[in-house]
């Protein structure tokens, strides 16, 4: 990548991050609520649902920024000399360089592959807007299918002092609450998480994909 492209890339992530997390911070913590082990009202219901918000919008300009870089730039470095059969592959490796979790691994080939697809019917690269629509799908996809291990963090997250859930074990966690609530404990919050992530996903990456078209 250019240099211009590097410094576009870091400003758009950063912009794309800020406006995501002031718009769906308050989702977020609802769904976390709602995986609490102590029900909804007991973790707090609706109150204070903006508590943290500051420290939340000071961290996200560089952590999405480092995203998007890293991303872009393994992403370029990859592509060079690349089949094209091996593009979800390209995505999936820059997705986990960028952020080591599962979520990214699904989120990014997918909404690559999405955009790849529209441009291809229509003749031409997306534009900003359709390029937030792809981000959309794949946010809700990727929050559906990976809605147990964000349960099981969760879990750990609350867990107390010398409980089981304490200890950190993810596949521990998943399995106590499989025994005790089933795949409903398992998908616990899984509309308020899909329906956050699928407008997270509009507004992160179509911000970013429009914040990068201006800058360049």
């Amino acid at each position: 990548m250019e240099p211009r492209e590097s410094w576009a890339a870091l400003a758009a992530g950063g912009v794309a991050g800020v406006c995501v997390d002031l718009i769906l911070f308050p989702l977020d913590t609802v769904k976390t609520r709602l995986q609490s082990p102590q029900g909804f009202r007991k973790a707090g219901g609706f109150r204070g649902i903006y508590a943290g918000v500051p420290s939340t919008a000071i961290g996200s300009f560089p952590n999405a920024a480092a995203f998007f870089i890293t991303y872009e730039n393994v992403k370029s470095m990859l592509h060079h000399g690349s089949a094209s059969c091996l593009a979800p592959a390209t995505h999936m490796v820059a997705a986990s360089l960028a952020e080591v979790i599962p979520f990214s691994l699904v989120q990014f080939p997918l909404w690559e592959s999405l955009k790849d697809l529209w441009s291809w019917k229509q003749g031409h690269v997306v534009d900003s807007w359709q390029s937030a629509v792809c981000g959309a799908f794949a946010g809700g996809f990727a929050a559906a299918v990976t809605t147990p291990l964000d349960v099981a963090k969760t879990r750990i997250m609350l867990a107390k002092a010398g409980s089981s859930n304490a200890s950190g074990n993810v596949l521990a966690a998943l399995g106590s609450i499989w025994r005790t609530q089933g795949l409903s404990g398992l998908f616990a919050g899984v509309v308020p998480r899909m329906a956050g992530i699928s407008l997270g996903g509009f507004i992160f990456l179509g911000t970013y994909e429009k914040t990068r078209q201006l800058l360049l």
